[in-house]
């Protein structure tokens, strides 16, 4: 039951549970028991990046990357790259390579 899944999720999600703020955000990313809304999707990532969520700042990243739900800014994507990086999230570590390597949002 989707919407119930929902309904649960943001009663966590609005009481600063990160993995319930990651949950709605995918759910609104991918348009699963929701409006597709890449826009609510980026908020409810960066509630849970703020709180130092690696996937969520990982998942940020890329949506400054790729300008989805914001617009594309490769230096915020680096930002949030580096947050997640920084807690050994490969994923991030990886993509800030990509970054460095093709001087995308850093100084060349």
């Amino acid at each position: 039951d989707e919407a119930a899944a929902v309904e649960w999720y943001r009663k966590a999600a609005d009481q600063n549970d990160t993995e319930a703020q990651m949950a709605l955000a995918v759910w609104y990313a991918f348009g699963r028991g929701l409006a597709n809304d890449e826009a609510a999707a980026v908020e409810w990532y960066r509630k849970a990046a703020d709180q130092n969520h690696a996937d969520a700042q990982y998942n940020l990243g890329w949506c400054y990357a790729y300008g989805r739900g914001v617009a594309k800014d490769e230096a915020a994507a680096v930002e949030w790259y580096r947050k997640a990086a920084d807690q050994n999230h490969a994923e991030a570590q990886n993509a800030l390579g990509w970054c460095y390597m093709n001087g995308r949002g850093v100084a060349r």
